[in-house]
């Protein structure tokens, strides 16, 4: 019978850090422990079935992505009985932390990840960075990275002026270029939007045989919020665990967005500022049909008008 999956009461979104991490803390120590890695970062386990997600998450983002302020690994504790390593932090650190380090040495040490029939590692942005790096530690696991950074060592990505400010963090030690870190995983899925300048440039440094490009354009820069909100992270996981996540795989799970607003708004300004208003007219008579969208269905009477007035000047000027 499986075991009681970890809840918590949503009150925790409202508690001060301390009493937030010690409600963290007794969750986990229920089936699993939770280790203090230095003044900026933790790790949470709990134990169930041999899948493992590793998921590098923020303090902050749990608080922002969760209504009830959990890791987003917990999730999928409760709906698959995975097990679940959380690496928190607080702040964006990118885990460039001796603790860290150490901490990942140690499993390596313990043989810790050889308990699992699958593992995979997840993280988006500074944390999908970590989720390359530390992958390292489990050779022949899965990764799924969203809008990674390679590095942030300027002497290879300078270019990057985002985290102008984070360049004084150590890049050119262990666990130190992402891209190089993966070369013990089994399959890599790097996901950005190519209109995405410099998280395309990112992920152009991930080019390896064992890493599949998801290119989602049209969703801007943030795609974790964005898959949460279109209901397909939970199942991109779980086929990224089960070797069943492929560009095919993919493109079926990404046709959700046809239903999300933010993406068909992105979509439609881009046609437009491209002055195909055929398209456009297309686009928008498309939206209107299949769900409610008054932005769309306004946009189409004006573009139709608009039409109309153009036909009816041209039989004036030549009646």
């Amino acid at each position: 019978m499986p075991r009681e999956t970890p809840t918590i009461e949503s009150s925790l979104a409202d508690m001060p850090k301390r009493k937030w991490l010690r409600a963290i803390e007794a969750v986990a120590e229920e089936d699993g422990y939770f280790q203090s890695l230095g003044k900026s970062h933790f790790s949470a386990f709990i134990e169930r079935e041999t899948t493992l997600l590793v998921t590098f998450e923020t303090y902050q983002g749990m608080h922002a992505l969760s209504d009830k302020a959990q890791p987003l690994g917990w999730d999928m504790v409760r709906n698959h009985d995975w097990s679940h390593l959380c690496l928190a932090s607080d702040g964006d650190t990118w885990f460039r932390a001796e603790e860290v380090y150490a901490y990942f040495d140690r499993l390596i040490d313990d043989g810790f990840f050889d308990e699992f029939d699958q593992v995979l590692f997840y993280g988006a942005g500074p944390c999908a960075y970590a989720a390359a790096a530390y992958s390292v530690a489990a050779p022949g696991a899965a990764v799924v990275a969203i809008q990674p950074q390679a590095t942030l060592n300027p002497r290879i990505t300078e270019w990057d002026e985002r985290f102008a400010d984070m360049r004084i963090l150590d890049f050119t030690s262990r666990y130190g270029y992402a891209p190089d870190m993966l070369d013990a995983a089994e399959r890599v899925f790097v996901l950005y939007d190519p209109r995405e300048r410099l998280d395309a440039m990112h992920a152009a440094l991930f080019t390896r045989a064992n890493v599949t490009k998801l290119r989602m354009p049209f969703m801007g820069d943030a795609l974790q919020t964005d898959l949460l909100e279109i209901d397909q992270l939970d199942p991109l996981l779980q086929a990224a665990a089960e070797g069943t996540l492929d560009a095919t795989r993919f493109a079926a799970l990404y046709r959700a967005r046809r239903d999300y607003l933010p993406y068909l708004r992105n979509l439609s300004q881009a046609i437009n500022t491209q002055g195909r208003e055929l398209l456009l007219e297309a686009l928008c008579a498309n939206v209107s049909a299949r769900m409610k969208a008054p932005r769309f269905a306004r946009r189409l009477e004006r573009i139709r008008a608009r039409r109309k007035a153009r036909v009816a000047e041209a039989a004036t000027a030549t009646g």
